[in-house]
């Protein structure tokens, strides 16, 4: 018989597909061929498969890349910055100042140091807000990183585009710039229900619409939000955008902490997505969304970390154990956001809420091979009885070794192949010394 021939074969590993079978595979193998996982299985079906190059997994754990539903990547820039804040304090007095002093440079050092932090524990892919993102399109591109990424839209001028006009001319040469490429693709992103007219929401909404694109805006975050917007539109933000027609599939709602049952009851109608950020409302004293009651009523709901000056890390591993054991804790219940949930939320649950679920989430044939491996023989890994809930309650960022993205090994041995990164280090300090300067 004729040798069957991949780009990349992975051997001797547990793999964790997170496909609709879910069903762990002990000593499989996968084959990938270009950008696309040719096949997948038990070790002993990949003995007539030739490659030039075999990754041994080291009897670790094989699974899909994690998928970042929402962060701010350039703001590793401010890390720290301003920490122990109320939101909209921390919003207003300290992080949009310092976003006055941003520029296209400075936005791409800070996400190119993003990339390199998410590969590193884990990463694949990320849908990011934020200021000049074609730079943070580059930086995704050049980390051979895959990304979602659109402009943030608001009402006041942008220290990138300057007036919101210019700010859907700026989205429509991202989404002319980034057609089509096989990593980067573009959302329309008005930042909220609070800093954005009715009227740029519904522009905003169409551009969406017209182009087929997700439309990404952070929604219901915190009890001061909801109070401000029923003062403006006696009605919540998420009724808000109902009244206005702006709910539907695309459109990825960030955080949803402060909700009504009328709130559940539109996305569930809608089949709004949500992207939960447990780390960043803990940190800022938002609340606890009410991801268990969503889950239960069949709304999608994957993870984000939100950005690192309201997180501090853009580790998905930390952010799973947090999201499992907060809901427990709040609903005094141990057996909520089991593990299994918990890791679908950060890998097909995320890659539904983008809609990129045909192409990523999970580690199935004709898929793009987006994964990773993690090292188990650790002393807190050992033993394994369960890989699953090792993944969620045991694992770190730090544990993984090996990352590939659309078939190209981005890290291999803990080491990045596409990032310099002490040169990257070094630039975002420098920033962090302008800006500390300032």
């Amino acid at each position: 018989m004729k040798p069957k021939s991949a780009d990349i074969l992975i051997v001797n590993g547990t793999i964790l597909t997170m496909d609709a079978n879910q069903t762990p595979l002990i000593n499989g193998g996968i084959a990938i061929a270009r950008d696309r996982i040719a096949a997948i299985g038990p070790a002993a079906e990949f003995s007539d498969w030739r490659a030039p190059r075999v990754i041994d997994a080291g009897g670790g754990i094989i699974m899909p890349g994690l998928i970042n539903t929402h962060t701010h990547a350039a703001m590793t820039c401010f890390r720290g910055l301003a920490d122990d804040l109320q939101l909209m304090t921390w919003l207003n007095e300290h992080i949009f100042p310092a976003e006055a002093k941003l520029d296209e440079q400075k936005v791409y050092s800070g996400a190119l140091l993003a990339c390199a932090e998410m590969i590193m524990s884990g990463t694949t892919c990320f849908c990011d807000m934020y200021l000049f993102e074609d730079a943070v399109a580059r930086a995704a591109c050049d980390a051979g990183m895959r990304a979602v990424v659109g402009e943030v839209l608001y009402d006041f001028d942008s220290p990138n585009y300057g007036p919101i006009a210019k700010g859907f001319e700026y989205t429509r040469k991202m989404i002319d710039t980034w057609q089509e490429h096989p990593l980067v693709s573009i959302a329309v992103e008005p930042h909220s229900t609070y800093l954005c007219a009715p009227g740029l929401l519904q522009k905003a909404f169409d551009l969406a619409r017209d182009y087929s694109l997700p439309l990404v805006i952070h929604l219901a975050e915190s009890k001061s939000e909801v109070a401000q917007v029923k003062e403006r539109f006696d009605r919540t933000p998420v009724e808000h955008l109902a009244q206005l027609g702006l709910l539907a599939p695309n459109v990825v709602a960030c955080h949803c902490v402060e909700l009504t049952e009328n709130d559940i009851a539109l996305l569930k109608r809608f089949d709004v997505k949500v992207a939960h950020n447990a780390e960043s409302n803990m940190k800022l004293a938002s609340g606890v969304a009410p991801v268990p009651r969503l889950l239960d009523e069949g709304i999608c709901v994957g993870l984000g970390t939100d950005g690192c000056a309201s997180n501090n890390n853009l580790d998905l591993f930390l952010e799973m154990d947090t999201v499992a054991k907060i809901h427990k804790a709040k609903t005094l219940d141990p057996t909520v956001m089991d593990a299994q949930t918990v890791l679908k939320m950060a890998t097909i649950m995320s890659a539904q809420a983008l809609g990129l679920e045909s192409f990523i989430g999970s580690l199935e044939t004709g898929k793009k091979a987006d994964l990773i491996i993690v090292d188990t023989a650790q002393p807190h890994l050992t033993p394994m009885y369960n890989p699953v809930s090792h993944m969620v309650y045991a694992a770190r960022g730090s544990d993984v070794t090996t990352v590939i993205i659309n078939g190209t090994v981005v890290m291999e041995d803990y080491q990045l192949k596409t990032i310099d990164l002490r040169s990257v280090i070094d630039d975002v300090n420098q920033i962090a010394k302008e800006i500390a300067a300032a």
